[in-house]
């Protein structure tokens, strides 16, 4: 099986890893949404942020809907958190936005750990 969208992930992970090495850990998740907006624009990456994403049941459209940080590429939902580390909870934020947007591939990028954290979801 080939690694689906796999030089975009990578474009979007080193935009990530920029602003995670000029920042570090400890600022609130805001802080980076603006950071990580500003990268993506500097390395060319085309984004859409607060994306809206409508929610369906059986072939009706409901008045609730999401909202995914990124839209990457028109076809990459990135999640951005700032937490000391990420629980299924978060993991289950993007595969339901995957599904609502019936997209293939979401990343969950968490800048609120030493270390950058991403966890790449495949749906």
């Amino acid at each position: 099986m080939s690694f689906i969208y796999k030089s975009e992930t990578y474009r979007i992970i080193g935009a990530a890893m920029e602003v995670h090495q000029a920042l570090g850990n400890g600022f609130l998740e805001k802080v980076y949404h603006e950071a990580f907006k500003i990268e993506l624009d500097r390395k060319g990456i085309k984004f859409f942020p607060e994306h809206k994403l409508p929610v369906e049941y059986k072939g009706v459209l409901l008045p609730t809907h999401y909202y995914a940080d990124f839209l990457c590429f028109d076809k990459i939902i990135v999640e951005v958190k700032a937490l000391s580390e990420l629980s299924s909870e978060h993991y289950s934020q993007v595969l339901n936005y995957l599904k609502a947007s019936k997209l293939k591939v979401g990343l969950l990028i968490n800048f609120g750990s030493e270390s950058l954290e991403y966890k790449r979801i495949v749906r």
